[in-house]
């Protein structure tokens, strides 16, 4: 059984969703910019997400987040399965258009682990050989330099007229808790040149060169990238580049599955006042348990 998630409010995430297959089906185009662009608005303004970057690539997708309410879960079921709707139907498919793992939706911690997953996000692109500049990636690329910019997105035509979907969607980058707009520019802008610098020195190193936007923009979305990655990857929780915070916030992690086991196995028992720890997030939903008040 995959261990649940804590879902506490004011939370800041590093949430990555891949491809089935690691297929190219969000290879960039204006329609799949403009698509992914709209339904992320509306699922932010939905829920009361704060996004603070989102990258698209072709065969996956990095957001960096804060989730005031602790609707997380909601927020991504309806990204996500929107998303693949809508996808699929200009693609002419109707297989999954995910892979079957859930979304990874790791924790940050500390403000340095903040700018480093942001800048990390923004470097995809250079990092994967595929254009020099993270400016120049031809998908949906919203830095820190968007923020408190708001950014406007079409309906896109899947959706219908007459129907529930607005006829524009508005998205705004905010800054995360606890920085101001030009300190979060400032600081991943600093380590996003370093993390650029760095791959194309790699990159260079190697022989190898860039694929470039004529290229990207030409691939079949059904392939997939001739390298292989692991069978089975760790999937962390929460990052922290202090270890000792990192160390603090994975016994919490602990403490709070322990609770959750032990307040699941008396509510399975016939309990149904099982108090269940703060942060329980499904169960609080579908059936009302019992939960402690967030500290």
């Amino acid at each position: 059984m995959t261990a649940p998630r804590q879902i506490c409010p004011g939370k800041t995430y590093f949430v990555t969703r891949r491809c089935t297959q690691r297929q190219f089906l969000l290879r960039p185009s204006p329609e799949t910019n403009t698509l992914f662009g709209y339904v992320l608005a509306v699922a932010a303004k939905r829920t009361g997400i704060l996004v603070h970057t989102c990258v698209v690539m072709s065969s996956h997708v990095h957001l960096v987040l804060t989730d005031p309410e602790a609707r997380l879960p909601e927020f991504s079921q309806y990204l996500w399965s929107l998303v693949a709707r809508a996808l699929n139907a200009s693609l002419g498919r109707w297989e999954s258009l995910w892979a079957p793992s859930s979304y990874s939706a790791v924790q940050l911690e500390t403000a340095e682990s903040i700018v480093g997953e942001t800048a990390y996000a923004l470097a995809n692109p250079v990092k994967a050989g595929l254009v020099r500049s993270g400016r120049e990636w031809p998908g949906l690329w919203l830095a820190p330099e968007h923020v408190g910019t708001p950014v406007v997105f079409e309906r896109p035509a899947f959706f219908r007229t007459e129907g529930p979907m607005p006829e524009a969607a508005q998205l705004t980058l905010t800054p995360p808790p606890g920085f101001t707009a030009d300190e979060y520019r400032t600081r991943v802008e600093a380590e996003l040149a370093a993390s650029e610098e760095k791959a194309r020195a790699s990159i260079a190193s190697s022989g190898r060169g860039f694929l470039g936007i004529r290229r990207v923009l030409a691939q079949d979305p059904t392939t997939s990238p001739r390298t292989h990655e692991p069978r089975r990857n760790l999937s962390p929780r929460v990052a922290a580049r202090d270890r000792w915070r990192r160390m603090e916030a994975l016994a919490r992690l602990r403490s709070f599955q322990s609770a959750y086991r032990e307040a699941r196995a008396r509510f399975s028992a016939g309990i149904r006042d099982a108090l269940f720890p703060a942060g329980t997030y499904l169960l609080r939903v579908m059936h009302g348990v019992r939960c402690e008040a967030p500290s």
